[in-house]
């Protein structure tokens, strides 16, 4: 299958900048107005590259076609961690008081966690940001590209356990889709089965919403309810 050429994969994701948050997982993560929030960022970081891990996604690449390599880097928190213990997210977190902005932030961020290098990084937008109730953060998801000509890890083993580029076919899948409903809350949440991982929560549902914006994403079962140690 030929790669994703640069400026396709740039097209699609200033498009997916430009696009409306409407998606029924995140709809109502608006940020709460008062001085107890705390702002933060993650980096939403798209490659290309990545062949897929299951059968599932094997079969989804050629439904992608010129974007069935694509991947987009996560990672899964250490379990010792106080908010979302060994959870799988974005590389990100919050805000110093030296980065001026969102940006800044997402990019020293995943530096930090990932060893990405900054330089090879091209940040394309920004969505509006999303309100974490758990941790009381603001979180501006910040979308970018990159050329992938670099090896990623967890670089503190106390802040993230793995870091793994995924294959977006995988994730899109929708053998690979369920739906995980947390336990006395009565709240549901998406969930991707990627193999090497699965994520729920406030990063599946922006993948979700990434995924129905860009136009990679085909009816899947909502019925089907997969379980997530928590």
């Amino acid at each position: 299958m030929a790669a994703v050429s640069d400026d396709r994969l740039v097209e699609a994701l200033s498009g997916l900048a430009q696009s409306d948050i409407s998606d029924h997982w995140i709809h109502h993560r608006r940020p709460k107005q008062d001085d107890s929030v705390r702002p933060a960022a993650v980096l939403m970081l798209f490659g290309r590259g990545t062949q897929p891990r299951t059968e599932a996604g094997l079969r989804e690449q050629d439904r992608l076609g010129d974007f069935g390599d694509v991947d987009v880097v996560l990672l899964k928190r250490a379990e010792t961690l106080r908010n979302h213990p060994g959870q799988v997210a974005f590389p990100g977190g919050r805000k110093d008081p030296e980065d001026a902005t969102a940006i800044d932030a997402a990019l020293r961020e995943a530096q930090e966690e990932t060893g990405v290098d900054p330089g090879r990084v091209d940040v394309i937008g920004t969505w509006p940001s999303l309100w974490v109730p758990v941790s009381r953060h603001s979180v501006t998801p910040v979308i970018a590209s990159w050329d992938g000509l670099q090896s990623l890890r967890a670089v503190d083993q106390a802040e993230s356990s793995s870091v793994y580029r995924v294959p977006v076919a995988d994730l899109v899948a929708p053998d690979n889709r369920g739906v995980f409903e947390v336990p006395k809350t009565g709240w549901h949440s998406p969930v991707f089965d990627a193999g090497v991982l699965r994520s729920w929560g406030f990063t599946a549902g922006i993948l979700d919403s990434a995924f129905e914006a860009l136009g990679w994403s085909r009816e899947w079962d909502r019925s089907n309810r997969l379980h997530i140690d928590m």
